[in-house]
């Protein structure tokens, strides 16, 4: 059966079918998906049945494997690392708020790939914003306020001694490590051109965004509260719905998402990798 690619109703997001990605892909077939990713943003392979080995290696046709900074990574495996909720925990959904994955660092990650290892009946869905489309349709005036601006990006929210998944994160099954380091701050253009396709994307979260550089706290707060309201406006996202045996590749660079909860009483489990970026530039 040949590859086919369903876009989905909605501004990113496609299904593949057709692969099987036990096999390895041969460099056409690379091309290919590379193609329909940038294009699509959020990339979604169905009934898959992998290995963690199978994982890496379809990871590794995306872009060299990164490390996830604040996540203990499984044994045998250093670039994989679980996402993990048991059936009876009742620890705060984890990665609820809106984020581009570790943007806080000084070359924030080209892709994550997730995939479902164990997924509940119902609820756990993950949702995507495109964010070419937030930077598109911005106010003008909203527009000229941030464009040549820096944001100021932080992990201190989350993975700080006081933050969300910090000292006082009891009962959780996720293999999650707080760090002092979280406190370190990091500027990126908050207009950000996309290395790969030269298009430009909103590069901010509610997540990680803690402020605007060369703006006092309260100058830029108003502005904030703007940006994340527009850029998670229901025209711009796409809510992808998980299978058993579903692998998910998503562009960090220009969708930011978010996780939803609705699965208490079960168990869920995804196995994780952080894509760093390729040396080449296609756009």
């Amino acid at each position: 059966m040949a590859m086919q690619v369903l876009p989905q109703d909605a501004p990113c997001g496609a299904l593949v079918l057709g692969l099987d990605l036990k096999q390895a892909l041969t460099d056409a077939q690379v091309a290919e998906i590379r193609r329909h990713w940038l294009e699509h943003k959020v990339l979604a392979f169905t009934d898959q049945d992998l290995a963690i080995e199978d994982i890496e290696r379809f990871a590794s046709t995306i872009g060299p494997l990164g490390s996830d900074p604040y996540f203990t990574a499984i044994p045998g495996h250093p670039h994989v690392a679980q996402v993990r909720r048991d059936a009876n925990e009742r620890t705060p959904i984890f990665a609820e708020s809106w984020h581009s994955d570790w943007s806080f660092l000084a070359q924030p990650p080209a892709a994550t790939v997730l995939y479902g290892n164990v997924i509940p009946p119902v609820g756990g869905d993950t949702l995507f914003a495109d964010q070419y489309a937030a930077w598109d349709a911005l106010p003008a005036e909203l527009k000229s306020l941030v464009d040549g601006r820096q944001g100021v990006h932080s992990a201190r929210r989350g993975y700080s001694r006081q933050g969300a998944y910090g000292e006082k994160d009891k009962g959780r099954s996720m293999a999650i490590r707080y760090s002092d380091s979280a406190m370190a701050t990091q500027l990126h253009p908050i207009a950000r051109k996309h290395p790969e396709t030269g298009r430009t994307a909103l590069f901010v979260s509610v997540g990680y965004t803690i402020g605007i550089d060369g703006m006092s706290d309260e100058e830029a707060a108003p502005i904030l509260r703007a940006l994340f309201e527009h850029q998670a406006r229901p025209e711009f996202v796409y809510r992808h719905r998980w299978s058993q045996g579903m692998l998910v590749v998503w562009d960090n660079r220009c969708v930011n998402h978010a996780a939803t909860g609705g699965y208490d009483g079960y168990d869920r489990l995804l196995h994780r990798i952080t894509v760093e970026e390729r040396g080449d530039r296609v756009g």
